[in-house]
């Protein structure tokens, strides 16, 4: 991959008219050789975790993983996976990291989050960011599990609003002073190595307040966790409080630099999306196994429910679902394994979509199990209840969504700045002004007419339709996207509804785009004869696109949004609903 293309968002990309192919052609595959270790991993979770639902069961019920099967997670090196091999762990790819996760899924949520936390999360940003030092001294602990990490950024009023942290430390000599308080972290109860974030003031910040990362150890005084919380899904994963009172931090436990540790939080965020994705797309493998199963073995009306055309309309869209997610989400761990640098605008897409995919893939599920789908002993409701949490956690898809859709319009917003300076350079410099009131020309033309560069020409012929039907939705984008922000200039930030219908247009292109690359790949290696069930998944997800796409384009000018905003305005008004009819 070229410099240039390593510091190029596909998707800020197309919100500008061009399809930059080559960050997703073709499509990733893993390496052999991480395929022989993972395929190791895969028979020996089954032989360990195969026969324990009851357990896990219990243990959801109790609410608490017992220590003992938290030293066998130890055992079967669930928290080495992506520490390098120079430091005792697997050193495992994002690929590779995603794929073990989605493996574990199938057996219980809570197992998957422990390892997952402390991978994902809690010691990512010593990978990320660790000093060789730091790195020689926690990674071993880390990687054999005598360490569980937890990540600490969560406060009572600061939860997506990160600028909003209280947590506070002081530079005191050669130290840090840290007090304050962060909420539902996970392995908080179990953890004795927390990345740390804190607001700074020092002369390093020039006096302002400032995020900065920090190493926090368990046994350093000051340090305590709250008990265990109550919660609906994920129960028997460890959340709990972790308070610091006046808790001396050394200077050399800093991850980065002082005052960078916003940017160190969402790389973190970033890095590690592929692995709660990862475990989305497990649970849905594994549902869909469950459900045709049951579908084939219940009997109504004399004959079994796979039979009947509403159960096979569940079970297909959970196929296409399955698919798109984990191309989707291996796209993006194909780009973190390539060393690229500009994927949070896809990365953020993967978790939105993944999260939301599973929760009407659970929801089918077990519908399709009827009763028994209600009922304890059967997983489908306690996969419902983990399952929830995804769309929460690690950045609320409201968030996240807002974040894809204004990183988009910020670039548009350049260009167009750019424009408006051009014009005043013109009457200056003529030949400069020129230059980049053209680059804008070309863009308009193209978005209007279609001529320019916005095609797809490394798809299969076989899919030649959606390759054509890719650029018109991308063409459509770009207009939409220079149409919204020339509306709403400023005030966009404001304007929730409008930049939540361009996110969801960018989360249906990125995901088919995914889509496209993965079932160009295999007709390529398989021929289009072995490919025809993929190829209608790519069918599936192109027009059910182009449908909700186009309903979002439509609503860009004709809407209720106003309406809806003075429902809900009456409501917070009234406090309840006011038509009760006695």
């Amino acid at each position: 991959m070229s410099e240039s293309l390593e510091n190029t968002s596909f998707m800020r990309s197309l919100c500008m008219g061009r399809i930059e192919e080559s960050l997703l052609f073709p499509f990733p595959k893993m390496k052999k050789e991480e395929q022989e270790t993972l395929r190791t991993l895969v028979q020996s979770f089954q032989q360990w975790l195969g026969s324990r639902d009851k357990e896990f069961r219990k243990w959801d019920h109790e609410g608490e993983l017992p220590k003992s099967f938290v030293e066998e997670m130890k055992e079967f090196g669930l928290f080495s996976l992506i520490i390098p091999e120079e430091f005792g762990g697997l050193g495992l790819s994002a690929t590779g990291y995603s794929r073990v996760l989605q493996e574990l899924t199938k057996y219980d949520g809570s197992v998957v989050l422990t390892a997952g936390a402390h991978s994902s999360i809690g010691m990512r940003g010593l990978v990320l960011y660790g000093n060789d030092a730091q790195k020689k001294k926690y990674l071993p602990k880390l990687a054999t599990g005598e360490m569980i990490a937890a990540f600490c950024l969560t406060e009572a009023n600061a939860g997506s609003d990160a600028a909003s942290l209280k947590t506070k430390a002081v530079k005191e000599g050669d130290n840090w002073i840290l007090n304050g308080e962060k909420i539902w972290i996970t392995n908080g109860g179990i953890a004795d190595f927390f990345t740390v974030f804190a607001r700074t003031e020092s002369n390093e910040t020039g006096g302002k307040a400032k995020i900065t990362a920090f190493i926090v150890t368990k046994d350093m005084a000051g340090v305590s966790s709250g008990p265990h919380e109550d919660k609906m899904g994920i129960r028997a994963s460890s959340t709990t409080t972790i308070s610091f009172v006046n808790v001396k931090v050394p200077n050399e436990n800093i991850l980065g630099e002082v005052g960078t540790g916003f940017k160190v939080a969402m790389n973190i965020l970033n890095s590690g999306r592929t692995g709660l994705g990862g475990g989305c797309v497990g649970a849905m493998k594994f549902l869909i196994e469950k459900s045709t199963k049951q579908a084939k073995q219940r009997k109504q009306f004399e004959q079994p429910i796979a039979n009947f055309g509403l159960i096979k309309q569940k079970i297909g869209k959970m196929v296409v679902n399955a698919y798109a997610t984990e191309s989707c989400v291996n796209m993006v761990a194909g780009l973190v394994d390539r060393g690229h640098k500009d994927y949070a605008v896809e990365a953020a897409i993967s978790k939105i979509f993944a999260s939301e995919a599973l929760w009407d893939t659970v929801d089918e599920a077990l519908q399709i199990a009827g009763g028994n789908g209600y009922m304890r002993e059967f997983p489908y409701e306690r996969i419902m209840r983990n399952a929830r949490i995804n769309r929460i956690f690690e950045g609320t898809n409201e968030i996240l969504r807002l974040f894809v859709a204004l990183t988009a319009m910020n670039d548009v917003g350049t260009s167009l700045k750019e424009l408006a300076s051009a014009l005043g350079n013109a009457l200056h410099d003529p030949i400069k002004g020129f230059g980049i009131m053209s680059d804008y020309a070309k863009r308009r033309v193209t978005q209007v007419t279609g001529i320019g560069t916005v095609e797809m020409t490394k798809c299969h012929p076989a899919i030649a339709e959606q390759a054509r039907l890719f650029e018109e939705l991308t063409r459509k984008l770009a207009s939409a996207t220079d149409t919204i922000l020339r509306k709403h200039g400023k005030n966009i930030m404001n304007k929730q509804f409008a930049t939540r219908r361009l996110a969801d247009i960018m989360i249906d292109l990125y995901v088919m785009a995914c889509v496209m690359s993965r079932v160009s790949l295999s007709i390529e290696e398989n021929g289009v004869a072995k490919c025809t069930q993929e190829i209608e998944i790519l069918e599936i997800f192109s027009k059910d696109a182009k449908r909700r796409i186009q309903q979002n384009l439509d609503q860009i000018d004709n809407n209720n949004d106003e309406l809806i905003k003075s429902l809900a305005d009456h409501a917070f008004d009234q406090e309840k609903y006011s038509w009760d009819n006695i």
